[in-house]
């Protein structure tokens, strides 16, 4: 009789733990195209397939998919099928996504874009996402424009959600749910794009650089080019700025902008020690402090860039 109840047991824990065991969801991505990339907007819109094979009736991707990190996500197209007797459901995306772009180096930054999919109505007690890593790649040729994919993988993860969503029965306080997360490293090709935004701010700082030709004391080109100039550095500042997200660190942009005001702050700087030299009479003394200072202040302008794009790069 205790045999015949220890089997009974036995036999009714492992149904139990069966029961239990949350239906598995094989699921993988294939980017077509990342565009739009808009680092003011913090946003960037993305194009891919995803597909999903399992077992269990009740799920239904079409209705049930969420993008918790996506601002907008059209409707998709969806290809319903069936493979080795389970559903196999293919949809075609295109999500405006959110980004937290990080800026520092721009315009030689690398970001780091991350979609995370989940079920919006089975937590992780009822489905479980299995990544198809073999399937998972993206467009080499066409995927995106201007940057290199430097890394992409795929894998699965958790969502907690610290909230009952409105049920005050007795029981856990939170949701956890199964995630799908596709994660790729992107690097700008940026020599070009450096060359564009920069090109007017290093000929501000050479307009003002001129005026060491001249006479130190001739007035008007002494102190009109590097005030001309320094206009010239903050509107170019004022447009790269518009262009780019709010930030309290101080980014390679902000880094290059400070040392061309400097440099042109220490253009006037020398005039204006080579003016008071030449109205004592030190005639002989105004041309070398002249001469010296163009020298010295062009040369720490040059290593002040060639440090800060250097870190940058490397």
């Amino acid at each position: 009789m205790k045999i015949k109840f220890l089997v009974t047991l036995i036999c009714f824990s492992l149904a139990s733990q069966l029961q239990a065991q949350p239906d598995t969801v094989k699921v993988g991505a294939y980017v077509i195209s990342l565009h739009d990339i808009n680092f003011r907007d913090k946003e960037y819109t993305m194009r891919f397939w995803l597909w999903f094979v399992y077992d269990n009736p009740d799920f239904d991707f079409s209705s049930q998919l969420d993008i918790p990190n996506a601002k907008t996500i059209e409707p998709p197209e969806i290809i319903l099928d069936s493979l080795n007797g389970k559903a196999w459901v293919i949809m075609k995306m295109k999500c405006t996504m959110k980004a937290r772009w990080t800026v520092l180096d721009f315009p030689f930054d690398k970001q780091h874009l991350r979609v995370q999919i989940e079920n919006s109505l089975f937590d992780n007690r009822s489905l479980v996402f299995v990544p198809d890593i073999l399937g998972s790649k993206f467009d080499k040729q066409d995927a995106l424009d201007g940057w290199t994919i430097s890394d992409f993988n795929v894998a699965d993860g958790n969502h907690q959600y610290e909230t009952g969503f409105g049920d005050v029965t007795p029981g856990p306080e939170s949701q956890n749910f199964s995630t799908f997360l596709l994660e790729m490293d992107i690097d700008r090709k940026a020599l070009g794009l450096f060359m564009k935004i920069f090109l007017g701010m290093y000929i501000a700082f050479l307009i003002a650089a001129i005026s060491f030709i001249p006479k130190p004391w001739e007035l008007d080109p002494r102190f009109g080019l590097p005030v001309g100039g320094l206009f010239a550095a903050v509107g170019n500042k004022y447009i790269i700025d518009s262009v780019l997200p709010e930030t309290s660190s101080f980014t390679l942009v902000d880094s290059l902008h400070t040392i061309t005001f400097l440099g042109i702050f220490a253009i006037l700087v020398v005039s204006a020690i080579c003016l008071k030299l030449y109205d004592s009479g030190k005639q002989e003394a105004c041309i070398k402090t002249n001469r010296y200072g163009s020298w010295v202040v062009i040369t720490l302008y040059l290593l002040a860039n060639i440090f800060f794009v250097g870190q940058a790069i490397f």
